[in-house]
C-alpha cells in the first residue's frame, strides 16, 4: 500500500537518519544562572493583563464592575496593539450601586467596540475619521443618560483606558485611580479623584492624614449619573515601556500603601497573581470596601 501511494504522488523514500551517539550532561549552575539572567526582548512587544475583585470583608454586595478586551494584530510592517480596560465602582446602595456600574460599563464597552474595535479589525479595516478623545468624551455621556434614566439614584465612578498602539487614552470620572508603575521605583497617579477631600486637599484646607480619616471622604462631586451634564477627564499618554498601567477602585488605594502596591506588582510573576495577592493584602488591612483590580504589563 505505502509503495502504490509513494509511486501515485511521485514521492521518494527519505534516505535513513543515521543514528548518532548523543551525550548530555546536567548544565552547570553558572550556565543556568546566565540563561535565567538574560532580558528577553519580546518580537512583536505585547502585553500581559490580570484582574481581582472582592466583595471585602464588611460589604454585602460587590458594587464593582470591571472589563478587560485586549487584541494583538502583527504582520510583516505592522504590530497593532489594542485593549480596553473599564473600571467602575457603583454608589447608591444595593442594586443601585451595582446595577449603575454594570450598565455605565456595558453602554462605554459597547460604544467602543462598535466605534473601535470593529473598524480596526474587520476583514476591510477602516480608517477612523473622528478624534478619538471626542469618541471617548461621546461614549462618558452615553453611559451617563443611560444610568440617570434607568437607575435613578444610583451612580458610579468609570475610568476606561484605551490602549491603541504605543498610547493609552484615557478617560475619568470619579475616585478609582489609573497608574503608571516604573521598574524604577516610580508610581505616577494619572487620574484626577473627583471626591471633596481632594478639593479640599488641593484648596490647602486639610492634609493627606487628615483625608484619609475624614467623614465625608467617600462623597463625590463628579460621576456618572450625578448630573444631565458630564465632562470627564481625557488625556493620551506614552504607555511605560516596560512598566504596567494600573485601574482600581478606592477599596484598593485606599487601605494599601503605594510602597507595598509597588512591591507586590514587582514580586508577582504575572499581573494575574499580582492581582491576587493585592485583593488578599486589601483584605487583610480590614477589607472594609469592594475591591476590584486591572494590572496590565506593558513589555519591551
Amino acid at each position: 500500500m505505502f509503495n502504490f501511494i509513494d509511486r501515485l504522488f511521485g514521492k521518494k523514500k527519505a534516505a535513513p537518519i543515521p543514528v548518532v551517539n548523543i551525550q548530555t550532561a546536567p548544565l552547570s549552575d553558572a550556565q543556568i544562572e546566565a540563561v535565567s539572567n538574560q532580558t528577553i526582548k519580546l518580537d512583536p512587544a505585547q502585553f500581559m493583563v490580570g484582574m481581582g475583585q472582592s466583595i471585602g470583608k464588611q460589604r454585602e454586595h460587590n458594587e464593582d464592575t470591571l472589563y478587560v478586551l485586549n487584541a494583538m494584530v502583527s504582520g510583516t510592517t505592522t504590530t497593532l496593539p489594542f485593549g480596553i480596560f473599564i473600571m467602575a465602582d457603583g454608589m447608591g446602595g444595593y442594586e443601585h450601586g451595582e446595577v449603575a456600574s454594570s450598565l455605565a460599563t456595558r453602554i462605554m464597552a459597547n460604544y467602543l467596540v462598535r466605534k473601535l474595535y470593529l473598524p480596526y479589525f474587520s476583514p476591510k479595516p477602516e480608517s477612523q475619521s473622528d478624534p478619538l478623545q471626542e469618541i471617548m468624551q461621546d461614549a462618558f455621556r452615553e453611559a451617563n443618560q443611560a444610568v440617570i434614566k434607568q437607575v435613578p439614584g444610583g451612580g458610579t465612578t468609570l475610568t476606561v483606558a484605551f490602549v491603541l498602539g504605543e498610547q493609552v487614552t484615557l478617560t475619568h470620572v470619579g475616585d478609582s485611580r489609573a497608574y503608571f508603575i516604573y521598574p524604577d521605583g516610580r508610581m505616577q497617579v494619572i487620574t484626577r479623584d473627583h471626591s471633596l477631600v481632594r478639593r479640599l486637599i488641593e484648596l490647602g484646607q486639610i492634609t493627606e492624614k487628615e483625608a484619609a480619616v475624614h467623614p465625608q471622604r467617600n462623597v463625590l462631586y463628579r460621576a456618572i449619573g450625578q448630573a444631565e451634564s458630564l465632562e470627564p477627564d481625557v488625556s493620551t499618554f506614552p504607555i511605560p515601556h516596560p512598566g504596567y498601567m494600573m485601574l482600581c477602585s478606592d477599596g484598593l488605594w485606599g487601605y494599601v500603601s503605594e510602597l507595598d502596591l509597588f512591591r507586590i506588582i514587582m514580586d508577582g510573576p504575572t499581573p494575574a497573581i499580582a492581582c491576587h495577592k493585592l485583593v488578599e493584602v486589601a483584605n487583610s488591612a480590614g477589607g472594609p470596601d469592594n475591591i476590584s483590580v486591572i494590572l496590565v504589563q506593558f513589555q519591551n
